[in-house]
């Protein structure tokens, strides 16, 4: 089986942190995120993954390479965005995709039972079967009624007020090949959402009714949240141990006197001062945090330097090599961009977005 996983887009919502690092290769728990979608895959048989890149695909290709534990690695790089459809097309006039596929977003971190679905879109003989996952807020997703038998009656794209379901699109897909070639247009960026799926209403499209764990990582809170769900086993992964705090803590990290966790991940080669505090936040490699320092609920990116008894509050995002002088606060939600400066003892205000290699005096 294949599958191909759409992995194109700047991760705009992720910003600083995707800045320097494209979204498909950020990690997460300490891992590539995508590392997780293709284990998830390789569990309900494929093997072998397209990978539709366009941002920095250079350094996707990089990261993952042409063979995945044992699955074929293929690459399709967008000159120029696509949208969610278009990548599909451009794989189909490559000469790529086999007679039917797995389509996958590949900003979901999920367990949901590929096997099953492929198995109803067989019984049912559906041209196109889209995995449905219920939610609270369906504000920020599409929403896809079905009859009793599973036949897509509409495809609702983020509409306001009341919705007809709280069954989402949840962006794993079944797709016949023959779809592709007569429904996506090539040579200019389509959208599944807006233009594909509500053109097949009533011509082979149905959902199958998802379960499980499913989350959108695009945001700083979803990754946060996610990665303390990965922290307490859910999904399951192949995650090494973590600590009696539930945190993780890669190799060569320096923690002598320091205060760690709960569900913290700190990257590889990082180094945390005496009395210093990292609760319930997320550490690239190769950041220091000074003695007597605070982070909580945050994200800092790679070799991001934080001085002594300077305090992290909840939500903030550091990018890449940003330096927090010593006893400088950052304020909750606050987003400082690559190469920001804070100087000793200044303050950022709580939601301040700072620019790229700005000084905070």
């Amino acid at each position: 089986m294949q599958a191909l996983v759409l992995a194109g887009g700047e991760g705009t919502r992720l910003r600083p942190l995707t800045y320097t690092t494209p979204k498909p290769v950020m990690p997460l728990a300490g891992r590539p995120f995508l590392s997780f979608m293709l284990d998830w895959a390789r569990g309900h048989g494929v093997d072998e993954v397209i990978l539709s890149c366009g941002f920095l695909s250079s350094a996707v290709r990089r990261v993952l390479g042409d063979i995945y534990d044992g699955m074929r690695l293929r690459y399709v790089v967008e000159e120029e965005p696509l949208g969610t459809a278009g990548p599909v097309r451009l794989a189909y006039d490559q000469g790529v995709l086999e007679e039917r596929l797995f389509v996958l977003n590949g900003d979901v971190l999920t367990d949901v039972d590929l096997t099953a679905e492929l198995a109803q879109h067989e019984r049912t003989g559906a041209r196109v079967t889209l995995a449905l996952y219920p939610v609270e807020d369906t504000s920020s997703y599409g929403v896809v009624p079905t009859d009793e038998r599973g036949r897509v009656v509409a495809f609702l794209e983020k509409t306001q007020g009341e919705a007809p379901t709280n069954r989402i699109n949840a962006g794993a897909y079944v797709i016949e090949r023959d779809v592709v070639g007569e429904r996506i247009p090539g040579g200019r960026p389509v959208s599944f959402e807006r233009e594909v799926f509500p053109g097949l209403v009533g011509e082979g499209l149905y959902g199958y009714p998802a379960a499980g764990y499913w989350i959108d990582i695009g945001t700083p809170e979803r990754y946060l949240e996610a990665t303390w769900d990965l922290l307490a086993g859910h999904p399951r992964s192949n995650l090494p141990p973590r600590d009696e705090t539930g945190s993780l803590v890669y190799e060569n990290c320096l923690l002598s006197g320091a205060h760690l966790g709960p569900q913290s991940v700190l990257g590889r080669n990082c180094s945390v001062g005496t009395d210093a505090r990292v609760e319930r936040s997320v550490l690239h490699d190769r950041v220091l945090v000074g003695a007597d320092a605070a982070v909580t609920e945050s994200v800092l990116a790679e070799r991001v330097r934080v001085g002594e008894r300077a305090r992290i509050e909840g939500r903030a995002v550091i990018g890449a090599e940003a330096v927090i002088g010593n006893d400088a606060v950052v304020g909750e939600g606050a987003r400082l961009d690559p190469g920001t400066r804070v100087e000793p003892g200044a303050k950022v205000e709580p939601g301040a977005r700072i620019e790229a290699a700005e000084s905070v005096p």
